[in-house]
């Protein structure tokens, strides 16, 4: 089997890669023939990307002819001791990368450009704080006018995908633990992603749970509000706002999940951690036609095995119904303390 079908990857999953990238590359060469190589930012709109810079120079000289805009993402490094104790040739790096192919055209008409620039904000600065870019707006008029916007039309796009699709299962399945263990930034999204891209590989037993369940390692921004839907009229979040809620679970240190067979969360958990002394439970839900099947269980026990919180000492929660649950891990109500509880609360 040749390494393109191994790693091939979807022309949405290309699309989608390219337009979430922070900064591509552009390969073209100027009007001398020399090759130009440029780091950028770029927005994907209309089956295009586009890009801005200044109406002269070698991204101008560009213009009008073929050129290459890419982006990659590397997911995880891999060392050779996972798959063999004493060779290094092993060690690889798990990636994605898309690029796409067209020709590069000045844009003119400035209202395509306004728009553009627009797009540019709020890909970069999600969160607004700037009046709107439109060409009719004094405050842009001038800028819009005199600043180069690119457009290069997706004639072609192909992606890579490299993630252990050429390993064996036992192979894959030492790769996983060992991101598990490691836990490293970004290694929970790298382990995740290398179950979706080797669907038939067996289920490693640090994410075993109740048939029909997937356990999740590293649920994040997407899931959030499902997240929120599941644990809506929870006592203990009856006076937290939503928008609260949602920061919550993306900024908890830990956050695992469950999704069944038709994709529907049905189990979260999280947890905040200082690695070493403490760490908070928080959040442990289970929608309602899944209880009584273990799944509980199974999101502590994910959650506290978590890199984040399985170094913490000690691992506090608060409760008033899940006692028996919680006591199953070691869990112990507190006597009186020499030490006062202060709490400062804030709206």
């Amino acid at each position: 089997m040749r390494k393109s079908e191994f790693f091939g990857m979807p022309r949405a999953e290309a699309v989608a890669l390219l337009a979430g990238a922070p900064v591509v590359h552009l390969a073209s060469t100027n009007e001398r023939g020399e090759p130009v190589l440029r780091a950028l930012h770029a927005v994907v709109l209309d089956e295009a990307v586009w890009f801005h810079g200044a109406p002269v120079g070698e991204k101008a000289e560009a213009i009008g002819r073929p050129a290459v805009i890419a982006a990659e993402e590397v997911v995880a490094t891999i060392p050779s001791h996972v798959f063999d104790p004493e060779r290094a040739c092993p060690a690889t790096t798990y990636y994605r990368g898309a690029q796409a192919h067209g020709v590069l055209e000045a844009v003119e008409d400035v209202e395509v450009k306004a728009r553009v620039l627009q797009a540019l904000m709020e890909k970069h600065q999600p969160e607004g704080g700037h009046v709107k870019i439109t060409a009719d707006d004094p405050l842009y008029r001038g800028a819009v006018r005199g600043i180069g916007v690119v457009r290069m039309g997706i004639a072609a796009i192909d992606g890579k995908s490299k993630l252990g699709q050429n390993r064996r299962p036992e192979e894959l399945t030492r790769v996983l633990e060992f991101l598990w263990r490691r836990g490293a930034p970004g290694d929970l999204r790298a382990l995740e992603l290398v179950r979706g891209a080797n669907p038939a590989l067996p289920v490693p037993g640090f994410l075993s749970g109740p048939p029909g369940a997937r356990m999740l390692c590293a649920l994040g921004e997407r899931d959030v509000a499902e997240a929120c839907a599941l644990l809506a009229g929870s006592y203990w979040n009856v006076d937290v706002p939503e928008d609260r809620l949602a920061r919550a679970h993306v900024g908890a240190q830990a956050w695992v999940g469950a999704r069944d067979a038709d994709g529907a969360l049905i189990g979260t958990a999280r947890a905040c951690s200082d690695g070493g002394k403490f760490a908070y439970l928080f959040d442990v839900m289970v929608a309602p036609r899944w209880r009584g099947r273990g799944l509980g269980q199974a999101l502590v026990r994910l959650v506290l095995d978590h890199p984040a919180v399985r170094g913490a000492r000690r691992v506090l929660l608060g409760t008033r119904d899940a006692m028996a649950l919680y006591r199953k891990f070691g869990f112990a109500e507190r006597g009186p303390r020499a030490s006062v509880e202060m709490v400062l609360e804030r709206q």
